[in-house]
């Protein structure tokens, strides 16, 4: 197997236990996300990564840092606005978009600094009151000022060496349910879903290294979650959007994806449906069978490019080193001075 295993799995701490080594070292673990209970401040952090980086450099290291209610980084960061603020309060939409890319220039410098490659973001759904997991994740209720926001903010990663990961694929703000504790079902017909929440996904998707699809139904046109589902992931995804960059599956030990099966059975679902990595989280058991799974799933399924494929799209979301500023230096650094002055307006906002 190559160096980027398909699996990415979480610690239960803020430190490493020896069983935990032994699964970073597994050569089917590729990746690494890290919640709030990890993290205490900048420099625990960043010895947390350079351990992780020490045990098994190829590993991608992940966290969730959108802004608003989901920021794992907390003391010591700034406090980044939910994206639907970046319009909310700005005064024209030109301003949001100047907002969309600062802000994604603060949440880049800052997660870059304590040695993560990628936060999950952004949110490309519709903001929608309805939806009890999205609303104020997302940019806006439109899907063209989606699009224009998105844009602004995916290039404001990019610049400071972050690959952008959209997500929830093809789009989850549609529906009332929170695929975390249940299962959502979308009952639109594909023509709706094509001209309303897939529009972000599929005319930003040559800007994107990954995309995140949801662990929702869309009853009309498959009956397995779309992270899930050859339909998708395959036909949608990879051949009518010709989308090239990497498939993560949203953590399978959520609500949303236990209509597939164990987790063995969401496992080679979602790399049978073309996945190419799988996030098992909050159950370290299941983490580590799921490893020992995929070697066996890799002898009887996939051919040999496939994997390699995959494995080459995992390490292109690694950070580039290019220009990359350590935490200690964040604050001197000009990117970060100009962006966190249009963020902030510079009330240096951050929980030191």
């Amino acid at each position: 197997m190559s160096s980027a295993g398909p699996i990415m799995l979480d610690l239960k701490g803020t430190s490493i236990s020896s069983e935990e080594k032994e699964m970073l070292r597994h050569p089917a673990c590729g990746g690494v996300i890290l919640f709030a209970r990890n993290i205490e401040t900048p420099e625990q952090v960043t010895s947390l990564n350079q351990q992780i980086a020490a045990i098994n450099p190829s590993l991608l290291r992940a966290v969730d840092q959108e802004g608003g209610r989901v920021q794992r980084l907390k003391q010591g960061f700034s406090e980044l606005p939910a994206l639907r603020e970046l319009e909310s309060k700005a005064s024209h939409f030109e301003q949001a978009e100047h907002r969309a890319y600062h802000h994604a220039r603060v949440m880049a410098l800052e997660t870059l600094s304590v040695g993560f490659d990628i936060s999950f973001s952004p949110v490309l759904d519709i903001a929608t009151t309805s939806s009890r997991v999205i609303g104020d994740r997302a940019f806006h209720e439109q899907p063209d000022s989606i699009v224009a926001l998105a844009s602004a903010y995916i290039k404001g990663m990019k610049e400071c060496g972050m690959a952008a990961t959209g997500k929830h694929f093809p789009g989850h703000g549609s529906v009332d349910a929170d695929s975390h504790i249940e299962l959502p079902v979308d009952e639109r017909d594909w023509q709706t879903i094509k001209d309303t929440d897939l529009k972000s996904f599929s005319q930003l998707s040559s800007e994107l290294g990954g995309i995140m699809p949801a662990h929702v139904i869309y009853s009309q046109l498959d009956k397995l979650p779309a992270g899930f589902s050859p339909f998708w992931v395959a036909k949608v995804l990879r051949e009518q959007m010709s989308f090239n960059g990497v498939v993560f599956s949203d953590d399978i030990s959520m609500k949303g994806a236990e209509t597939v099966g164990d987790f063995d059975d969401r496992v080679s679902a979602a790399l049978d449906a073309g996945c190419d990595m799988v996030l098992v989280c909050n159950h370290p058991t299941e983490a580590g069978d799921a490893l020992e799974h995929v070697m066996q799933h890799h002898q009887s399924s996939p051919s040999k490019s496939q994997i390699k494929t995959s494995a080459a799209r995992i390490q292109s979301m690694k950070a580039s080193d290019k220009n990359l500023c350590i935490y200690r230096d964040l604050k001197q650094d000009t990117r970060w001075q100009t962006s966190h002055s249009v963020l902030f307006g510079d009330s240096r906002k951050s929980t030191d």
